[in-house]
């Protein structure tokens, strides 16, 4: 939620100075979110990764890739040794990358890495 609200605003280069000074979330709202169903370990697990840390990237630019692209980077994240990629914050689907058409290249990147378990967050603020 908080990079949906202030995500790229802080990364703007045309600002000089931001601050964010206040930020309220009615109790209503927060009651929503009820946090993750899992944690760390159920990831370890999945990955049969234990004593390091996961290694993942935030695959960009988040804008201009065409699906087909953007599965390849994925590709080749995860030939590199990564364990798992993400999602932008806010990529959402655009009309030049839908949504499905990158979960599908992804989904086909992740099946062409033999012997390892992948991770693909998909973001879906």
């Amino acid at each position: 939620m908080f990079t949906s609200i202030v995500g790229n605003v802080f990364g703007f280069k045309a600002l000089r100075a931001l601050r964010l000074e206040d930020l309220r979330i009615p109790p209503a709202y927060s009651k929503t979110f009820q946090g993750p169903p899992h944690g760390i370990q159920s990831e370890r697990d999945k990955l049969n990764k234990y004593g390091r840390p996961l290694l993942g990237c935030t695959i960009k630019p988040k804008l201009g890739l065409s699906a087909k692209n953007y599965g390849r980077a994925c590709y080749e994240c995860l030939r590199g040794g990564l364990d798992f990629t993400k999602d932008d914050e806010n990529v959402n689907s655009q009309p030049f990358m839908r949504w499905r058409d990158r979960f599908l290249f992804c989904a086909e990147a992740i099946y062409k890495i033999t012997g390892r378990k992948q991770v693909k967050s998909k973001v879906t603020t």
